[in-house]
């Protein structure tokens, strides 16, 4: 009986390690299903992003205004300009949108030229961080 109770701690233990090892507490396969929207709406957040983020390069400011009237500015200037590029940048409590990204002032400016043709408020612009 004195052996029983010396070794009953040492064979509730291996009988609780016995179990812990049959047992698995997460066993699973996780699958995740993706929208294809998701990877072009992520492109397009790219390409916003590395043209915001150059500082040394001009831009040319086509319209600020409220989101909507933006919007249609922005689609107006993509059907007259297909090659440049342009974005809506939201600066409070304004939406601006800028057109291309130009390294030296000369090609934005000849640029500019041919754009206020037919958006006459257009000017010249080179943002901050």
């Amino acid at each position: 009986m004195k052996f029983l109770t010396f070794f009953k701690p040492f064979l509730v233990l291996a009988l609780l390690a016995k179990i812990s090892l049959k047992s698995y507490s997460q066993e699973g396969i996780v699958s995740i299903s993706q929208d294809p929207k998701f990877e072009q709406l992520l492109n397009e957040k790219r390409k916003i992003n590395s043209s915001i983020t150059i500082t040394d390069r001009y831009k040319i400011q086509i319209y600020n205004g409220d989101n909507e009237s933006s919007k249609k500015q922005l689609m107006a200037f993509k059907k007259e300009f297909g090659t440049l590029d342009c974005t809506i940048v939201f600066s409070t409590p304004l939406y601006k949108v800028w057109v291309g990204n130009f390294k030296t002032r000369i090609e934005a400016e000849r640029n500019l030229i041919e754009i206020k043709k037919k958006f006459p408020k257009s000017f010249l612009v080179k943002p901050n961080k």
